[in-house]
């Protein structure tokens, strides 16, 4: 049974949804970016157990997922939403947190701390889970990109990102995860991503130059990578955490780009270990 609450924020006159559960030093979780994704999505399994361990789990969801007003900028789609999520944690008023982000929100993420200005001002800690790096275009992102709005369709894309079928053969929660990709203006917000003028090639990310600054994150950062993630190249998380000043790295084997749904335990165990390490100790 879940116990975290839910709440809606409007900032800059979007209706804004949040996630929350526990007290104690606060931890805001950033979701990945898929069809259906949403912060309940990637990270109910997660905050209770935050909770229980002395934390404060705060999860929005993105504008244009979950539960979120469903806009897109089509001029600058990561710089909208990065402000948005901006002026909610402004709003939230948290104090010194621990970032943990999920793909499209770990690279987010990379970008707004490793910022000229970082864009969230408060980061004590951050969490790059299958996040950051160059963004190549694979046969699991097609599968992930030809989505059909059908539960079949949920399962190849679950089944595509990771390494172990688990996800992808519970009925329950494909019929969830089926189900938050149906809320009104959900598909058009994610599909914008691979609208393209004619003669331009490629997406909003992908096959793009990665321009994140990693060396201007000055917080303690954990990286955590599928050893066979199937959206990054081999060793991608490598060079991140070279190129991070205080950075540690944690690799699974037999994972794909979910590690903390993938090997759920595990990663809440190395993840408590970090905060705990990292971030609780430097703010007390």
């Amino acid at each position: 049974m879940t116990t975290y609450t839910s709440r809606t924020l409007v900032v800059d006159g979007m209706r804004t949804n949040i996630i929350e559960q526990g007290s104690g030093p606060s931890v805001l979780l950033l979701h990945s970016g898929e069809y259906g994704a949403c912060a309940e999505g990637s990270w109910s399994g997660l905050i209770p157990h935050l909770a229980d361990n002395g934390y404060h789990a705060v999860a929005p969801d993105w504008l244009g997922f979950g539960e979120t007003d469903k806009v897109i900028d089509f001029a600058d789609p990561t710089g909208r939403r990065m402000r948005h999520m901006a002026a909610t944690i402004k709003a939230l008023d948290l104090g010194p947190t621990a970032y943990i982000g999920n793909s499209m929100g770990g690279t987010y993420l990379a970008k707004a701390i490793g910022a000229d200005t970082p864009l969230f001002e408060n980061a004590a800690a951050a969490v790059l889970v299958s996040g950051g790096g160059f963004v190549p275009a694979t046969e699991a992102r097609d599968t992930i990109q030809e989505y059909d709005l059908t539960e079949e369709g949920m399962a190849r894309i679950l089944r595509a990102v990771t390494f172990h079928p688990t996800l992808a053969d519970d009925t329950e929660y494909i019929r969830w995860r089926h189900q938050l990709s149906l809320a009104p203006g959900a598909w058009q917000c994610t599909a914008s991503a691979r609208l393209r003028p004619p003669g331009v090639t490629g997406t909003v990310d992908i096959g793009r130059a990665d321009e994140t600054k990693y060396e201007q994150i000055t917080v303690p950062t954990l990286v955590v990578a599928g050893a066979d993630d199937p959206l990054r190249l081999p060793g991608y998380a490598d060079e991140l955490v070279e190129r991070i000043p205080d950075a540690e790295l944690l690799t699974y084997a037999e994972c794909g780009h979910l590690p903390h749904l993938e090997y759920p335990e595990r990663f809440r165990a190395d993840l408590l270990s970090f905060l705990d390490r990292k971030f609780k100790k430097g703010i007390e």
